[in-house]
């Protein structure tokens, strides 16, 4: 895997949590209407994880015509929606509330006996929904990965193959702990808005070391590779 060089990323930095919520619900609100504008529907894909909590609960209560936008995952464990682990789980709870829960929910995990079936089952039921994505919400852990980019994924050149024509692939990685589900790069890159939150000072540091030199750690690739100008919100 080699980074290239790409559009700058937009910082957009908050003195709150919960004012980077606000403000990230306001924008992603903003470009789901666009969508149901335009298209006469929206598609979101929001991160797993503790961190999209708050943003979660305030996208929540935007006022939008929630029955005209499809939400799905950016990656999944391959665990069942009743793990405690479900990116999915997290995603119901905490985002298809209030005037959200008129959403419709595209989930990644599907039952199979593999990971690599899953991923075809995934991929299968995905092709029906209205690409491409309106919003990407990534996040992103200490070690640089995002959605299911880990540095040690086994074919990592192949998650990250920006001509791949598939939409989700199975990922094995042993700092990922579980096998996972990831949407490609080329289907997360091809959102109207790709938008990477991290909070904390140890995240910004190793976004900002990404950016900053040539280690080709997967945030830096998909940066890199979105067509516009990535955002990224930060907040201590």
């Amino acid at each position: 895997m080699s980074a290239m060089a790409g559009i700058a990323p937009h910082w957009n930095e908050f003195e709150t949590r919960d004012a980077l919520a606000a403000s990230l619900a306001v924008a992603v609100a903003d470009t789901l209407r666009a969508a149901i504008s335009r298209r006469g529907e929206a598609f979101l894909a929001v991160s797993g994880g503790s961190t999209p909590g708050r943003f979660f609960a305030a996208l929540s209560r935007e006022e939008l015509d929630w029955g005209k936008v499809t939400v799905t995952l950016v990656d999944e464990r391959f665990v069942p929606e009743t793990s405690s682990r479900s990116n999915a789980s997290l995603a119901k709870a905490n985002l298809l509330q209030n005037a959200a829960s008129a959403a419709r929910f595209a989930p990644l995990f599907q039952e199979a006996t593999s990971v690599e079936d899953g991923a075809r089952l995934a991929e299968s039921a995905l092709k029906t929904l209205p690409w491409p994505l309106d919003a990407a919400i990534l996040g992103m852990g200490g070690d640089g990965h995002t959605a299911s980019f880990f540095p040690d994924a086994v074919g990592l050149d192949a998650l990250l193959d920006p001509a791949t024509s598939r939409l989700v692939m199975p990922v094995h990685s042993d700092s990922a702990g579980e096998p996972r589900l990831t949407l490609t790069l080329p289907a997360l890159v091809g959102a109207g808005l790709v938008v990477v939150h991290i909070e904390g000072a140890e995240k910004r540091n190793v976004i900002e070391a990404a950016l900053a030199t040539d280690k080709a750690l997967p945030i830096r690739t998909v940066i890199d590779r979105a067509p516009r100008a990535a955002e990224i919100y930060w907040a201590p």
